[in-house]
């Protein structure tokens, strides 16, 4: 008597029978043959959009064993990127044809991810985001000089690092094209975001020795010979000449002579081709819920008015005398709260991230096994960079590192360096971002991706736990924390402002500045930067208050069984995800934990 047949062993027979179909009587066999396809269909579809990814990306592909891509750059070509789009449409019509009802609990979760990245691709080539290789802060000629970091510990090492250097004029002509056709379609960056950006080019054109691209031959293994030592800098000397240096002398003409001239002179992302269609799609894409941007701004101005409050009340503990506008304007001049060197400011920012590190056994169970560095922020792109920022491990011999900005140091107050330091470092990116990574159980896709709303949310969280933490030591740290809080109101309130309600550049300075402790040179770029990406400020505060949400929901079920590390695991437990996952992950850890109660 045959055993009861699984549904693998139904479909072998099955097929073993020359594919007519199976007679089976029972109901639950059917279910699971069912589901056990559409298990395998995704799978399927999963694989072929990872292998989507190496294709775009032959560092990533390198970095994941396929030695064949080492030496290359990303293909940028109008036929490449067309195809890239038409295999992205072409999954994404797979997708849809799953019944998702039927899969597996983790891969209805790896459907929704993967069809919010797929979605993503498809639209950023329709809104001709390919147009746009650069913001207000930096630009793909800054971001390839990633290429230098690395393992260099063999001559193929080095061989492969030349040919991806002799690659770059044509990487850099295929990004010209697609700023000149920007011009012509009228999608470039405004005007007034530009200003200056010509340093962050002219910052490369160096003598060769000088150049960020020569790093890597200033440090060889131990093992090279002379001779193999001299050969490799000669080529280096001859390849930076003649390969690099002149990409970016050419593309610093362009710049000021062609693109600056000609770029558009509305900040507004409606006032694109595509309208207020494309800002209602990064609004959606970047927080991931449904709000429309008149929600958002008036939810920025309620939470502006609360912090405001809070704000105050610290104002009044201090007791200064004189305005709100005085209090800031102290904070902004007063030497007492200014690093005097760039050491001394990332001397600060290691010591508070060590500090740091000291409340993460108490707050997680989970903690990841790659440690980060603290670094300067490069100097080719510090004068209109963020302040800081988490720069990631490009692979598991590499660290992460928190990037602190040293440029213009009368403008980096060291009030904000313990909230910059848990948002960029620990419990923060660092630790999300790693963890993420570290979890194998989940398909690459998602190990390697970054849902900004979780994200940004989860950083600003972090701020927000150094409060319990008894992290921030003074009024005045206090109340950096509070100005960064404030930040990202005022963000859900500006961005909106100037993309969707009509503001002007000046309107959005002038709010910001009014109600954050901010530098006045901070408030311009970050207003530069939201002008130039449209959208991505609002993941911050939404996320955030999501996430707070979802403690207190989980606190108040929860009771004396609340337990502050089996949440915040909870919370990172699945990686990036959309807040909506997120909140299914919470109820499902107070269910279980009910139920555990109830033993």
């Amino acid at each position: 008597m045959l055993k009861r047949l699984t549904p693998l062993l139904l479909i072998i027979l099955w097929g073993c029978q020359g594919g007519s179909t199976p007679v089976v009587t029972d109901k639950a066999q059917v279910d699971n043959i069912t589901k056990f396809n559409q298990d395998n269909k995704l799978q399927d579809i999963i694989a072929k959009a990872w292998q989507l990814q190496l294709e775009k990306d032959p560092q990533l592909a390198a970095a994941f064993g396929d030695n064949s891509q080492s030496g290359k750059l990303a293909d940028l070509s109008p036929a490449t990127l067309l195809s890239h789009n038409q295999r992205a449409q072409a999954l994404a019509l797979e997708l849809a044809q799953i019944d998702t009802s039927l899969l597996s609990k983790i891969n209805k979760t790896n459907a929704l991810i993967l069809k919010y990245q797929l979605d993503n691709d498809i639209d950023l080539y329709r809104y001709h985001d390919h147009y746009l290789p650069l913001t207000a802060e930096s630009g793909f000629h800054a971001d390839i000089s990633a290429i230098t970091r690395g393992r260099f510990t063999s001559m193929q090492d080095y061989r492969d690092y030349l040919s991806r250097l002799s690659a770059l004029p044509k990487y850099f002509s295929q990004q010209t094209y697609w700023l000149k056709k920007g011009i012509k379609s009228g999608i470039t960056q405004p005007r007034a975001v530009l200003k200056g950006f010509e340093n962050s080019i002219s910052a490369f054109i160096v003598p060769v020795e000088e150049s960020v691209y020569y790093q890597p031959f200033n440090d060889f293994p131990a093992h090279f010979t002379e001779a193999e030592k001299r050969a490799l800098i000669a080529e280096a000397n001859h390849t930076i000449e003649t390969k690099v240096l002149p990409p970016y002398q050419d593309f610093y003409r362009f710049m000021t002579e062609s693109y600056i001239p000609q770029a558009r002179r509305d900040i507004a992302a409606s006032s694109l081709p595509f309208g207020s269609a494309f800002y209602t799609n990064r609004l959606k894409h970047y927080t991931t819920v449904d709000m429309s941007a008149d929600e958002v701004h008036d939810l920025g101005l309620s939470e502006v008015k609360r912090i405001r409050a809070q704000m105050q009340q610290i104002v009044t503990e201090l007791k200064f005398k004189g305005t709100f506008a005085d209090f800031l304007h102290f904070l902004r001049t007063d030497p007492q709260f200014y690093a005097k060197t760039p050491k001394a400011l990332l001397k600060e920012a290691a010591y508070l991230a060590k500090q740091a590190d000291a409340i993460l056994p108490k707050y997680f169970g989970k903690l990841p096994r790659s440690p980060y560095g603290v670094e300067a922020v490069p100097a080719e792109i510090a004068p209109k960079y963020t302040t800081g920022r988490y720069s990631g491990a490009n692979s598991d011999y590499e660290p992460g590192y928190y990037w602190v900005n040293t440029y213009a140091l009368e403008t980096r107050p060291l009030y904000e360096l313990p909230a910059l330091t848990l948002h960029e470092a620990v419990p923060g990116h660092h630790l999300q971002i790693s963890l993420n990574k570290e979890i194998a159980d989940l398909p690459n896709f998602r190990r390697y991706s970054y849902i900004s709303a979780f994200g940004e949310g989860w950083g600003l969280y972090s701020e927000y736990l150094g409060i319990e933490a008894g992290y921030y030591q003074d009024p005045y740290s206090q109340f950096g924390r509070l100005t960064y809080e404030m930040w990202r109101a005022a963000r859900l309130v500006v961005d909106t402002g100037m993309h969707v309600k009509g503001w002007s550049r000046q309107q959005a300075i002038d709010f910001m500045a009014s109600n954050t402790a901010l530098s006045l040179h901070n408030v311009t770029t970050e207003i530069d930067r939201y002008i130039s990406w449209p959208g991505q400020a609002l993941s911050y505060k939404i996320g955030e208050l999501i996430i707070k949400r979802l403690r207190a929901k989980a606190e108040l079920a929860l009771g004396e069984k609340f337990d502050i590390r089996q949440f915040h695991d909870a919370v990172l437990e699945q990686g990036s995800v959309p807040m909506s996952v997120l909140e299914q992950q919470i109820d499902e850890l107070i269910k279980d934990t009910q139920a555990k109660m109830k033993k």
